[in-house]
């Protein structure tokens, strides 16, 4: 990849110096960059959106906190774009944060507060590829899709009827990573129920393709890439929308390609056997702290997910469509400490409402309209992918969201555009961000302790300018703002 942006850059002096040689000067090369720009401005981008799964907010390579990370080809995707440092989830679970994603609003108002909502089951919520195929767009969802309690095809969250025109991958938040059969799911099910063993299945049985179940070999993530290039390729003559979810970095880690553990002298984490330990009793000896090599599996999962984003990019220039696509990634939520992602300088992880459980990794690139190479540290959401692509592809956003267009802060035009106020809530937890100033609350400590992060009750605020690891609560000192910023979360919760 590296040889290719080399040799279009090349391509890019020559055509100056040609344009030299022929006495055109400086006004007809503007000239011809401005008809460049025109024809850009007209064609409908392709547009992909590549979805990470519990991955750290220090867990990219160009973000310079994590010395341990290397994450090439994200870091060149970041060169090509604008990487947001205040980027945000709208829930620390996968669950609500994929529904207020697909859909640009928050997930409570349909019902969605932690794992087991209803998801995007009312049509009302206009999703991405809805609004996209109306323009033309070719749509395909390749991955994870976890909008609520587990659906099949005959549920709106399923993802061919909520707008994609085909879909590979499964459905639910936990998936063995190397195991997609339906002989050994049936085997480890059998195993389960004989031995009364309560907890995660780890779903081991075959994907969906389409509508059918098929087995398949391999890793998940090299499976999901390979079926996105194949998309890539197929749709090269027609804009097109493609969703592609991994399921890395998520749990269990442990679960790595055989070479790739013996080339870093990875020992590994046996999988759970209901037939001779408690599933809890295993959960915990994977997770933080009593993992050893914890780190190392979480980074080992990174790799894959890295290496496949630089595979699938690698396609679109192939296809010469990279100028054309705008490209966008983001996280589902925080990363999740308990397998080991770094979220460094902030407090927290997935399952909380610490900045460390809603910060997430978000770069937008699109090389033909929006600046390149910049980093950006303005409030933004991930409701806003919604509008975004809308104003892309030339649809009209719903008029009821709750994201804003990024557009004017992605070209340039507007530096400062920002959220000034976001909300949370989770029925354990809510929090109120309103510029410098966050208000968290915690009433429930339940989820914290089984998933074994922390989390502290109460009331706080804090001054996140000053002190982004949330660690001086100045409540007392600041009443007003305290009393300010309740009153925003009522309206709020009245307003849904």
């Amino acid at each position: 990849m590296m040889e290719k942006n080399a040799r279009a850059t090349a391509e890019r002096f020559n055509r100056r110096g040609f344009l030299r040689r022929a006495g055109l000067g400086a006004a007809a090369f503007g000239a011809v960059s401005t008809l460049a720009k025109a024809a850009d401005a007209r064609r409908k981008p392709n547009i992909l959106l590549i979805v990470g799964d519990d991955q750290g907010h220090a867990d990219m390579s160009c973000t310079g906190l994590a010395p341990d990370v290397k994450t090439p080809n994200l870091d060149a995707l970041a060169k090509r774009g604008v990487r947001f440092t205040q980027a945000y989830a709208a829930s620390p679970i996968c669950s609500a944060s994929r529904a207020a994603l697909i859909t640009g609003s928050y997930q409570q108002r349909f019902g969605n507060y932690w794992y087991g909502g209803p998801g995007i089951d009312q049509p009302r919520f206009t999703t991405i590829p809805e609004l996209l195929e109306k323009q033309g767009y070719a749509t395909g969802y390749v991955g994870k899709f976890h909008y609520g309690r587990d659906h099949g095809p005959d549920h709106r969250n399923f993802p061919l009827n909520h707008g994609f025109g085909s879909f590979y991958g499964f459905s639910g938040g936990r998936k063995h990573y190397l195991r997609h059969e339906a002989e050994a799911e049936a085997k480890f099910m059998a195993v389960k129920k004989a031995y009364k063993r309560g907890g995660q299945s780890l779903q081991q049985g075959p994907m969906w393709d389409g509508v059918e179940r098929k087995d398949a070999q391999g890793l998940s993530t090299e499976l999901f890439g390979e079926r996105a290039r194949a998309f890539i390729r197929e749709n090269k003559e027609r804009p097109f929308f493609l969703q592609l979810a991994f399921n890395a970095v998520h749990n269990f880690t442990h679960q790595l390609p055989k070479e790739y553990m013996e080339k870093h002298g990875i020992e590994g984490h046996h999988d759970w056997d209901p037939a001779k330990e408690e599933y809890y009793d295993w959960y915990q000896q994977g997770r933080y702290p009593n993992n050893p090599e914890g780190r190392a599996q979480y980074l080992g999962q990174l790799h894959y997910l890295d290496k496949e984003i630089g595979r699938v990019l690698e396609t679109l220039d192939d296809t010469a469509r990279a100028r054309d696509t705008l490209v966008i990634y983001i996280g589902d939520n925080g990363g999740s400490t308990p397998i080991y992602a770094n979220n460094t300088p902030l407090r927290g992880s997935k399952y909380t409402l610490y900045e460390g459980g809603i910060r997430v990794p978000m770069i937008v690139s699109w090389p033909a309209r929006f600046e390149q190479g910049v980093v950006r540290d303005n409030v933004v959401s991930a409701m806003d992918v919604l509008p975004t692509v809308c104003r892309a592809a030339g649809a009209a956003a719903p008029g009821h969201i709750d994201g804003m267009d990024l557009t004017a802060l992605l070209n340039g035009e507007d530096p400062a555009l920002h959220h000034e106020t976001l909300v949370w809530d989770t029925k354990k937890e809510t929090a109120v961000r309103q510029g410098d100033w966050k208000l968290k609350t915690a009433t429930d400590k339940s989820s914290a302790d089984h998933e074994m992060v922390e989390l502290e009750l109460g009331e706080f605020l804090y001054n996140l300018k000053e002190d982004p690891g949330e660690e001086n609560d100045v409540a007392g000192e600041y009443p007003e703002v305290f009393q300010r910023l309740k009153a925003v979360h009522a309206r709020w919760s009245k307003n849904l």
